[in-house]
């Protein structure tokens, strides 16, 4: 059986979805930000007048919150992709999120479980290594990889030299 319309809402020929269709689409894949979701519907090519007013009716059926979009992203990217809050500061930002909202949202994380974290990330990867650590050069280059590892995941820089150091002493002393 055809569908009227594909994920595009365009499927009917002279038929184009209305941005309402597209924005329900768009929270039925997952929650957006206000600027995400402005940003998508005039990549979609609709007005400015067109994209106020279905802001105006995500409004009034409180189908956008910056607050609540920021805290569950810090909760998912931080347990589930293990970013840092460097990292989640950047990605929130990236998607319009007012700088007050994002320390907001930044709060709830615990630096403890957040350098715990840390801590996993470069234990996973040195139980796996072989490489001889007594070796200043193998364990310079390692002390590198592992430091930019965790930068590239938005772990503090200070927190990434700090967890990488401990780390390989640790590996050292029982490997």
């Amino acid at each position: 059986m055809a569908r009227d319309t594909d994920a595009d809402g365009e499927g009917v020929p002279g038929r184009k979805a209305s941005p309402w269709d597209v924005a329900l689409r768009l929270l039925g894949v997952r929650a957006r930000s206000r600027g995400e979701m402005r940003e998508r519907l005039g990549k979609r090519g609709f007005t400015a007048d067109e994209i106020d007013a279905v802001m105006a009716r995500l409004d009034k059926h409180n189908l956008l919150d910056d607050a609540e979009f920021a805290r569950e992203w810090v909760y998912s990217r931080g347990e589930y992709s293990r970013r840092g809050s460097v990292g989640l500061r950047h990605e929130l930002r990236a998607k319009g999120i007012d700088e007050a909202v994002v320390a907001e949202a930044l709060a709830q994380v615990d630096p403890e479980e957040e350098r715990g974290r840390a801590v996993e990330l470069v234990a996973r990867k040195l139980s796996t290594t072989s490489a001889d650590l007594t070796e200043r050069s193998v364990r310079d280059s390692m002390t590198r990889r592992l430091t930019g590892m965790l930068l590239r995941r938005g772990f503090p820089s200070g927190m990434a030299v700090d967890v990488v150091r401990e780390q390989l002493r640790e590996h050292a002393q029982t490997g």
